[in-house]
């Protein structure tokens, strides 16, 4: 053999070694000789030479082929379909998963025709790796196209996914196709730099955190964005559009609960709806909602209730997270024991007070936790009787271990008024000081 041949021999051992199976066919008998194949298919006991390939090859398919892929194999290496393909591109690629002792795996078979026309090499290679390493790859790309969009602090959307969805709704707008139904919601967390400051980054960050979910919660079919430190965007389409009145409104009562009672961050909002015509891009929508916003941030700084929030913060009367804890497991206890009717129980020494949650849906109360609950509650007593509640009060304050005698009326978020019973008791610290203050309010 001179050096030629050597060389040609040991190119095309190597390219034989780079396929499970290789098969060279004569095209005028059908004639076929194995040049090789891998232990892998050892088991097969494939033949070594054969003298009708295409009907051996389709006896091998439905034995080895998965049952989803038969068809679609069968279909490709019909004698006169794959000649077609091969006189017209030399070579046919067939990507399919194959079933060896119950072990499914991606192959591919591929079929050249060689330069004499006469003959065809058909070949077999085992691809599962390369098949999973580039679902893999697949996989962390879409992870992480998908990150690049979250924010990771809230969870939610962030200025990346805001970004894309504004030229998604730009091109509809330059399109003239139809004209886009939404509006833009713009919020900002009201002193958050302050609280940062003060009470440090963490409280900062789930302060953040409270703002997200509460704008989520209020729009619950919008997309909801965070485009900035404390600045969250929600584009407004669907049923939350259709009602985007009342569900600002219900944003701005929740904020001002929260600065009111101290429980919860102060957000700014404000908000525009697209004109079509007038409007020629997002932006132009966005700018107005954001004015309004701003605007809406200055009537918050300016109002009374800041200074309140801001004043309780400085003297460091917000309540710990520990006495926090323990309120809610003597209210658990309470709540076990209780039954039915309206359920509270207050923290004296910070006047902090949790309610059932049946009582914040019939009387219409801002929230289940909340500071000056008497001067809250004050103001769903019936006028004729505020004067009663308020000698009770002070009684159980001063003393008076429990309240039996009282009843009054108090109004319910429809407008209506209730008579209450309310059975109180006081818990005394070790020095016999009121600590808590709780009971039940029964409805007459």
């Amino acid at each position: 053999m001179n050096i030629d041949n050597l060389a040609f021999d040991q190119v095309s051992h190597t390219l034989a070694k780079q396929f499970d199976s290789m098969y060279y066919v004569e095209l005028e008998t059908d004639n076929f000789i194995e040049f090789f194949h891998s232990e892998m298919l050892s088991g097969l006991n494939l033949p070594e030479q054969g003298d009708d390939f295409f009907s051996f090859l389709s006896e091998q398919a439905k034995r080895t082929v998965h049952t989803d892929d038969l068809d679609y194999v069968l279909s490709l290496i019909d004698r006169e379909k794959l000649l077609k393909k091969l006189e017209e591109n030399s070579s046919s690629l067939i990507v399919f998963r194959f079933v060896l002792d119950g072990q499914v795996m991606h192959v591919c078979h591929f079929s050249i025709l060689c330069d004499d026309k006469k003959h065809i090499l058909g070949c077999i290679k085992n691809i599962e790796s390369e098949f999973l390493d580039r679902e893999e790859q697949e996989n962390l790309l879409k992870s992480a196209e998908r990150l690049a969009r979250l924010d990771e602090l809230t969870g939610i959307k962030n200025k990346n996914a805001f970004v894309e969805h504004v030229k998604e709704i730009d091109d509809v707008i330059n399109n003239g196709d139809y004209d886009p139904v939404f509006g833009v919601v713009m919020c900002d967390i009201n002193d958050l730099k302050r609280i940062n400051d003060t009470r440090g980054h963490s409280f900062g960050d789930e302060s953040i955190q409270k703002a997200c979910r509460m704008i989520c919660e209020v729009f619950e079919d919008s997309s909801v964005y965070r485009v900035g430190g404390d600045e969250f965007a929600v584009i407004l389409t669907g049923d939350d559009f259709s009602n985007r009145e009342r569900l600002l409104e219900l944003l701005k009562q929740k904020s001002m609960s929260n600065g009111r009672l101290s429980i919860g961050p102060v957000v700014a909002c404000g908000m525009a709806k697209y004109n079509p015509g007038v409007d020629r891009n997002f932006q132009e929508v966005y700018n107005r909602a954001d004015g309004r916003m701003y605007a809406n941030k200055n009537e918050l700084k300016d109002g009374n209730f800041m200074g309140e929030v801001r004043k309780r913060e400085e003297s460091n009367q917000l309540i710990p997270d520990d006495r926090m804890r323990k309120l809610d497991r003597l209210y658990g206890a309470l709540h076990t024991v209780a039954g039915d009717g309206y359920i509270f129980l207050t923290d004296l020494k910070y006047n902090f007070s949790r309610w059932s949650l049946s009582a914040i849906t019939d009387f219409g109360l801002p929230t289940d936790y909340m500071y000056d609950v008497e001067d809250i509650w004050r103001d769903y007593v019936h006028p004729e009787d505020v004067d009663k509640y308020l000698e009770a009060v002070q009684s159980v304050l001063e003393g008076t271990p429990v309240l039996y005698s009282i009843t009054y009326r108090a109004r319910k978020a429809d407008g209506t008024y209730i008579t209450l019973k309310p059975r109180g008791f006081i818990l005394n610290d070790s020095k016999g000081i009121p600590e808590y203050f709780g009971g039940i309010m029964l409805p007459q």
